[in-house]
């Protein structure tokens, strides 16, 4: 029996190792907004996919009339939502596909009543999820969301004989 030696070893690793880089890079698509200026809009996706796991960039609900969010809660939060929505729609994926979630809010007071909100937005499971008090969001938000979505399986109708 031989023995790799292990010049040889890391070169084969180094290999293997770009390949699957190359595919991953290959099986890469981006979601960005619809008005993304690449000058001038913030410098990150809104989600990226690679294979079937979409990664949700952090989200927040913003008054498209005033670029803030606003003071009401309610509403900041139904924008907020429907933003991780309109992302997921544009990567081919729905609510119910989150499996993670990580919200970040300023006021932990508000708990209760950003999952009223949440509620409404999954039909089936709820993903995995973690609220995190913080100090202080951009844009004068109360809330902040990220997560991971996995793109489910189609499947197929059995065949009938």
């Amino acid at each position: 029996m031989s023995t790799i030696k292990p010049p040889l070893a890391l070169l084969l690793l180094a290999v293997l190792t770009m390949q699957v880089q190359q595919a991953a890079a290959a099986d890469r698509s981006y979601v960005v907004p619809d008005n993304y200026d690449p000058n001038t809009s913030p410098p990150f996706s809104n989600g990226v996919m690679i294979g079937g796991t979409f990664y949700v960039a952090g989200h927040i609900g913003i008054d498209p009339a005033t670029g803030q969010a606003p003071q009401d809660t309610d509403t900041e939060t139904r924008l907020l939502l429907e933003a991780v929505k309109a992302t997921l729609q544009k990567a081919g994926l729905q609510m119910d596909e989150l499996v993670s979630v990580t919200v970040y809010c300023t006021d932990l007071s508000l708990y209760d009543k950003f999952n009223a909100a949440y509620r409404g937005y999954f039909n089936g499971h709820f993903p995995a999820r973690a609220f995190i008090g913080v100090g202080k969001l951009v844009r004068g938000a109360h809330f902040e969301i990220a997560g991971v979505a996995v793109k489910s399986p189609k499947v197929k109708a059995a065949a009938k004989h």
